[in-house]
């Protein structure tokens, strides 16, 4: 996970997403919401990737990890600790944290180098959350379709369930709980959608992972 130009140089235009699909970013906090609940009180924990703290804010995470200065910048105003650096190199101790974030894994450089890190940081009974586009439903195709059209997503990798379920299995996680979101494309989600169990319907899936 670098900071790329254009998490660098589009920080207005980035912001601007969340004012133009509030029902699209409003769902996704839900659904992240609803794993959020499942947890202990009074934890401790990072979002990893977290940008300008438009998900850390809203869930109540009060620290994470953002390459990108600019984007730190606005965290930072949004009341947010930021660690420069990378999801594949945490800079924390062993045994750390009770839960670690996930929702930008499509701009990671290695996927199962973060899942590690994330084992690693996370206390026994910890919890991974990640929530990403499902590259089999309807909106990851979309912007699959528009990569070179894309300021964010020319160099994203999008991912399957089933490739998560494996990479998540092989670090070691367990028990791992499913849930997703936006049932109709892009623009034409225009209200709220609740999230439901499962995957395969959803283009937003969260799935909640437990180290032993």
């Amino acid at each position: 996970m670098v900071p790329s130009k254009a998490f660098t140089n589009f920080v207005t235009e980035y912001e601007k997403w969340y004012e133009t699909y509030p029902d699209v970013y409003e769902s996704e906090i839900l659904a992240l919401k609803e794993h959020f609940r499942q947890l202990p009180e009074n934890i401790r924990g990072i979002e990893v990737g977290l940008g300008t703290g438009r998900f850390a804010k809203p869930l109540g995470i009060k620290e994470g990890i953002e390459p990108s200065m600019e984007m730190a910048a606005i965290a930072m105003r949004r009341g947010i600790e930021i660690m420069k650096g990378v999801g594949e190199r945490l800079p924390y101790r062993d045994f750390h944290f009770d839960f670690v974030l996930y929702v930008t894994i499509c701009h990671l450089d290695n996927v199962q180098d973060a899942l590690k890190e994330a084992y690693r940081v996370l206390k026994h009974e910890g919890s991974v959350i990640i929530g990403f586009l499902d590259r089999d439903q309807q909106i990851a195709k979309e912007y699959s379709e528009r990569k070179q059209r894309s300021i964010f997503y020319r160099d994203a990798r999008f991912y399957t369930v089933e490739r998560i379920t494996t990479l998540l299995k092989e670090t070691g996680f367990k028990k791992l709980v499913w849930s997703q979101t936006l049932f109709d494309g892009l623009d034409e989600i225009d209200t709220v959608q609740r999230p439901i169990s499962g995957t395969g319907e959803g283009s937003f899936v969260v799935v909640r992972a437990m180290k032993p």
